[in-house]
């Protein structure tokens, strides 16, 4: 038997029971007032002329059901509608009442009240045409209850998932969003290193420029195997660092010395790809490249509570003043996404350094990033106070 035939043989049986409930709580009530009166009609009468009275009722009630919904009270026609469904009510108070009379009368029920067929239709007229009325009424209250109820867990449901279709397109708004900021930073820094190449060739330095063309691919077909990321783990941020700093290192020679340290604890923690390298080309274009002598730029990363910093400092002229306006789009996108990612959380933070130089500051939440593991960190110790 499937599942469908079983909820509706269920849910008959379960309105068979209600009917046979009200059936007997009305007959207790008359068996009492027989008790009472020493009436000598034997008892089952009562129980059949109830369970009858009932069951005539239940017969009658898909047919208020249907009138409740063919002509349904809404608050524009509520009182032209309401008549219509007294009159309803009026006439199935008639057909209950002609049907029970019929099976009484068939039945012998009440022989020394119920004599006639007329006298039991009157009798009962008098006895339950306003009660059936009061019934129509209840089961179009009931029927309107359900009603109000599924239609107010529909407008629930409705209006969650019209939130749920917010949600995500606010998800894919944002992640369009970031998407664009880091399709605005990896031309940046690639056209900023055709343009090295350029002043390589023009020099006829062939052989840097060929150099720096390897080390360049090296680095493109690295952050291609990322492209659709928007986070990576540290450790793989800090090798498209270090691959960056390879091809700068072409330009500027013996001009550039950079330190990396970062503690063993948090090179699996999660970090906006390509994150560091618009701050170190800022560091390199503004520190050491306004510098005649060599420059040192050093990179740190720990953690402070909940919290992984990262910080970008070099030892050039430093800032004209407090604040990061004129560095370009690298600052200006990177803040952008770790408002995206990170909200309030996350933090740009540039100021001049306490010993001179430029200070940049990267704060935000420190979780482990998706798909890193322990094995994999085990052999990055070598980031730990490199020096280049």
């Amino acid at each position: 038997m499937g599942s469908p035939l079983k909820r509706i043989l269920r849910n008959y049986a379960i309105y068979f029971l209600i009917w046979t409930f009200l059936g007997l709580f009305f007959c207790s009530q008359s068996l009492m007032q027989r008790a009472f009166s020493g009436d000598p009609t034997p008892r089952w009468h009562y129980l059949v002329t109830w369970l009858t009275a009932v069951y005539i009722c239940a017969l009658l009630t898909p047919v208020v059901l249907w009138l409740a919904r063919k002509f349904p009270i809404e608050r524009k026609n509520w009182l032209r509608r309401s008549a219509l469904h007294l009159l309803f009510s009026a006439l199935f108070s008639i057909t209950q009442i002609m049907a029970h009379t019929a099976v009484v009368s068939a039945l012998g029920l009440f022989p020394t009240v119920m004599k006639t067929p007329e006298f039991t239709f009157l009798l009962l007229m008098a006895l339950g045409f306003n009660e059936n009325i009061a019934t129509y009424w209840t089961i179009l209250g009931i029927q309107y209850g359900i009603s109000y109820y599924q239609r107010y867990r529909e407008r629930e449901r409705e209006a969650l998932r019209l939130e749920l279709d917010a949600s995500e397109l606010k998800s894919q708004l944002i992640r369009a969003q970031l998407s664009a900021l880091k399709m605005q930073l990896q031309p940046h820094f690639l056209f900023n290193t055709l343009n090295a190449i350029m002043v390589l060739v023009r020099q006829q330095n062939s052989r840097q420029a060929e150099e720096m063309i390897g080390r360049l691919s090296d680095l493109l077909r690295c952050v291609l195997e990322d492209v659709e990321a928007q986070e990576v783990p540290l450790h793989r941020e800090l090798d498209y660092l270090r691959l960056y700093l390879s091809i700068e290192e072409v330009r500027f020679q013996d001009r550039l010395r950079v330190e990396i340290s970062a503690d063993a604890t948090v090179l699996h923690a999660a970090v906006p790809h390509m994150v560091l390298q618009p701050i170190v080309e800022n560091a390199i274009r503004h520190g050491i490249g306004k510098s005649s002598t060599a420059g040192r730029i050093q990179i740190t990363a720990g953690r402070a509570n909940d919290m992984l910093e990262i910080t970008v400092q070099d030892d050039g002229p430093g800032l004209a003043v407090d604040t990061d306006s004129g560095w370009g789009i690298g600052l200006a996108n990177t803040r952008a996404r770790l408002d995206q990612l990170y909200g309030e959380s996350g933090k740009l933070i540039v100021e001049n350094g306490a010993q001179g130089g430029a200070l940049v500051t990267i704060v935000l939440p420190f979780r482990v990033a998706p798909g890193s593991t322990e094995g994999d960190i085990a052999e990055l110790h070598a980031f730990d106070d490199v020096t280049r």
